[in-house]
């Protein structure tokens, strides 16, 4: 057999199936002639475009949460009026309708991505609209899932937020991709569906419709026409270790008795039976988002008082870390959102929103305090995008007016981990969001496969980060934990908790494998592994280091 394919596994599991490659994108013709009517190309134009937004809004409304939040954002960008003006103006200068809405997204994506990283992380989602849009006015079939009629492994360049929110966990074994990192739409998704996932797999490209392959999403590889007995040995170990992860429950322990909360992340949506059924200590991250989306106004606090008493519910007795409003960049708000800001990723967005419309978190708190109240939880609160301890202290102050006692920050922006010590004097514990965390310190694409390396939650210096806020948490007496996809890596874990953080939350499906590998180590083990990884060259050394050391403990 050929050495495998090898990749980023962000989703665990294992599965051998056929390939089935998503549909390819439509090809435009070259020789489409210069419209007749400039006025009525227009309006083929605008009508593909809108078909494309209202179709997507459909799709938005029949699921919630993290799905409907990226198809939500899709159906802005499709409604933006800048880029129907670009489209007008490439048809008035003689372009058929096509050709048009392919060199407008083009041109648009350009120019956002030259004003920052913002628009670099909405590509795949830029290239899908335009592809349904040309569809629809060539009138050929639309891009996306295959359908072979039978369970499959799908293999995509990169997958779509319009076809991964619409993915059938009962006909997808597996996905592989060429593109996309550990962050990606993709990834998260496959978590949630709990589907073995690669991703930044440049062999994928390879693979063909029909090709028997196996994927080990644990060891982030690919291998194809693999015979019967490599496919029986990889799943039947599979299947061993989930039944050893199976037997550890309970709070999140080190070997030694030390105490790590395992939590859960959750949006609010159709997930929500699931994770509070998950054998966690609660929720580390409530995404709040999702009730803002798509809507001309904000939410009511009533509504908001409902929402949120019903998360409350479903765990009570237990945690939730509830983010306020993560609004802005790639979850842009009606009444928020300034449409043509600069530098969205680097402008008005999390807690900064605040500063033109306070009323928002202010309404915003009173309801979880009221929620909290009704239902007696233990509910906690932190702002997103804190970057300076004058904001976090605000925000304390503000959170406990409400009636909130417990107030905290997100850690996503370098400065706030660098000054964690004067952030954490402000406020009552933090919570590191490693995914824009990451982006921020290697000033990197979240969802640019070719950057994955340094997006990677083993970078160094990530790692410093990290360790610097702990660190200031464990001196002050504070809770630090980790919410990002970091959280749910289970040879990462001990690294982290060696590093001085408390708590790790995560999708479900991570936690079994996670609370089995601190189980293994002792605090004292976890600080060695911490310092092996730390003194690495980079991310690939630090995991290698790391695993060689876990394996001889």
């Amino acid at each position: 057999m050929a050495d495998p394919l090898t990749g980023i596994g962000v989703s665990p599991g294992v599965a051998a199936g056929p390939v089935a490659r998503v549909a390819p994108p439509p090809q435009v013709p070259a020789d489409l002639p210069a419209p007749a009517d400039p006025a009525a190309e227009t309006a083929l134009a605008t009508a593909a475009l809108d078909g494309v937004a209202d179709d997507l809004e459909r799709r938005a409304a029949e699921v919630t949460g993290e799905s409907a939040q990226i198809l939500e954002a899709q159906v802005l960008m499709a409604r933006d009026p800048a880029l129907a003006d670009l489209v007008a103006g490439r048809i008035a200068a003689g372009a058929a309708a096509p050709v048009a809405v392919a060199a407008a997204f083009a041109e648009f994506r350009a120019l956002l991505a030259a004003a920052g990283p913002y628009m670099a992380e909405r590509v795949t989602d830029l290239d899908d609209l335009s592809n349904r849009a040309v569809a629809r006015l060539l009138d050929v079939p639309m891009p996306g899932i295959p359908d072979p009629g039978h369970p499959f492994v799908l293999v995509a360049t990169d997958l779509a937020p319009a076809d991964t929110v619409s993915l059938d966990a009962g006909r997808v074994l597996a996905i592989v991709t060429e593109l996309g990192g550990a962050t990606s739409h993709t990834a998260i998704l496959a978590k949630s569906l709990g589907l073995p996932a690669v991703v930044a797999c440049a062999g994928a490209a390879q693979l063909a419709d029909g090709e028997r392959v196996l994927v080990d999403a644990d060891a982030g590889t690919v291998l194809r026409a693999p015979d019967d007995a490599a496919v029986s040995r990889a799943t039947g170990e599979f299947a061993a270790r989930r039944q050893r992860l199976a037997r550890a429950t309970g709070p999140g322990r080190t070997a030694d008795g030390v105490p790590v909360q395992l939590l859960v992340n959750i949006g609010g949506g159709p997930e929500l039976p699931a994770a509070a059924a998950a054998d966690a200590e609660g929720v580390g991250l409530f995404r709040t988002e999702f009730l803002f989306l798509d809507r001309p106004e904000p939410p009511s606090a009533e509504e908001q008082e409902e929402s949120y008493a019903r998360v409350f519910e479903a765990f009570a007795g237990r945690k939730v870390v509830v983010r306020t409003l993560d609004a802005g960049a790639d979850k842009p708000l009606r009444f928020v959102t300034v449409p043509d800001e600069p530098n969205p990723a680097l402008g008005v967005r999390g807690l900064r929103t605040a500063r033109r419309h306070p009323e928002l978190l202010e309404d915003q708190l009173a309801a979880v305090a009221a929620a909290a109240a009704r239902t007696g939880a233990d509910v906690w609160v932190m702002a997103p995008m804190v970057s300076v301890a004058a904001e976090a202290r605000a925000f304390a102050r503000l959170a406990h007016a409400a009636g909130l006692p417990v107030a905290g920050v997100m850690v996503e922006v370098p400065a706030a981990a660098l000054r964690a010590r004067q952030v954490l004097a402000g406020c009552d514990f933090a919570s590191l969001g490693t995914n824009d965390l990451a982006q921020y310190a290697f000033a990197s694409d979240r969802l640019a496969g070719e950057l994955a390396d340094l997006l990677d939650p083993w970078q160094p210096g990530l790692l410093d980060l990290v360790g610097l806020t702990a660190g200031a948490g464990h001196d002050l007496g504070k809770q630090v934990g980790v919410c990002g996809e970091a959280a749910g890596d289970p040879l990462l874990a001990p690294v982290l908790v060696g590093l001085g953080v408390t708590s790790l939350s995560m999708a479900p499906v991570g936690l079994p494998a996670v609370r089995a590998a601190l189980a293994a180590h002792t605090l004292a083990e976890c600080r060695d592994l911490a310092e092996v990884a730390l003194v690495a060259d980079g991310a690939a050394e630090a995991r290698a280091a790391v695993r060689a050391v876990a394996h001889r403990s």
